[in-house]
């Protein structure tokens, strides 16, 4: 096992880290969630990924449930052999509103302090090793936001703090600012990156690169799409079948995005490329997703224990010259399908 940096942090974690954002949804159920996160262990995996409002799809009732799940388990392991990261709901975004603090959300001192002090109690832990801003906000100024998370550094509380769904500029002006007032920075960034999603690769891959800031990217498969199961059974029941047919017309037009003819047509391709090379398909996708110098981990997630063989297949797979070449044809041919 090869553990990588966080950044310009001492952070070092897994290249695959475990995500947990359905734990506390009737699947998996609590127990399940156990196993899923003790053979992820034994495996190797030390980076553990949550947020105070998981599970997903986020609901008032549910919120914190998953924090509250890992809080339970973290007691049956050292508490120094996990790096545990979670995140502070942002402000509503585009297509939903965060169901904590009445929707009132935003990344300034008041609620990033109630967030913390929340997540703390849940997680049955005196700190936090990576403490995450859950989509920017775009109203309060980012020298409070930082301000506020300086603060929780030099309590203690925190260890170090990243950013996620976030841009190039907003990226750049958290680390300028962190550099001209003497904050924290921002040791890694959240977005999502795919074989089928490769926006990161234009202007944030520069960043990440020249600012040593680390992506820890998140929906290797797509949103399960690359698995192929939609491919497979267009009728097959997942997260995006539901959105589709969901009233919220942003979860749909979300769902468009990540499942469409374009992104299906070149899910085929790749399907081609795992089975012409005898690779599982959800193997390939996440090996790709980790096989850039600006990652630190690729974040999976699973239902149950069984998911998880293909996705800690690619923990050490480094993909061929001739494999990475093939997959770069397939996204020329069928560019920025989920553009």
């Amino acid at each position: 096992m090869t553990y990588r940096y966080i950044g310009k942090s001492g952070l070092r974690v897994s290249p695959i880290c475990m995500g947990t954002m359905t734990f506390g949804t009737q699947t998996p159920s609590q127990k399940e969630a156990f196993e899923i996160m003790d053979k992820a262990y034994e495996a190797g995996v030390n980076f553990y990924d949550t947020a105070e409002l998981y599970p997903v799809p986020p609901t008032a009732k549910l919120a914190g449930i998953t924090e509250e799940i890992i809080g339970k388990w973290l007691k049956t392991k050292p508490r120094e052999s996990i790096i545990l990261a979670t995140k502070v709901a942002g402000a509503a975004s585009g297509w939903y509103v965060p169901p904590v603090r009445h929707g009132l959300t935003a990344i300034d001192s008041f609620h990033i302090q109630r967030a913390v002090e929340g997540s703390l109690k849940r997680l049955k832990t005196d700190y936090i090793d990576l403490y995450q801003m859950h989509w920017p906000d775009t109203i309060v100024p980012i020298e409070e936001s930082l301000k506020a998370f300086d603060k929780l550094v030099q309590e203690g509380k925190v260890r170090y703090i990243g950013t996620s769904n976030d841009t190039a500029y907003g990226t750049t002006k958290a680390l300028m600012t962190s550099e001209a007032k003497g904050y924290a920075r921002f040791e890694s960034i959240q977005n999502n990156f795919s074989l089928l999603n490769r926006r990161f690769l234009d202007e944030l891959a520069a960043v990440a690169k020249k600012e040593q800031i680390s992506l820890l990217s998140y929906s290797p498969l797509a949103g399960g799409v690359l698995s192929g199961k939609y491919n497979q059974n267009a009728d097959m029941q997942g997260r995006f079948s539901e959105y589709l047919q969901s009233p919220n017309k942003r979860q749909r037009v979300m769902a468009q995005r990540f499942m469409n003819d374009k992104t299906l047509a070149s899910t085929q391709k790749y399907l081609k490329i795992a089975y012409d090379h005898e690779i599982h398909p959800v193997t390939l996708a996440i090996a790709w997703s980790k096989q850039f110098d600006f990652v630190a981990s690729t974040i999976i997630g699973a239902t149950n224990a069984a998911q998880l063989d293909a996705s800690l297949a690619a923990m050490d797979l480094v993909l061929s010259d001739e494999i990475l070449k093939a997959c770069d044809a397939v996204h020329q041919e069928i560019l920025y399908p989920m553009g």
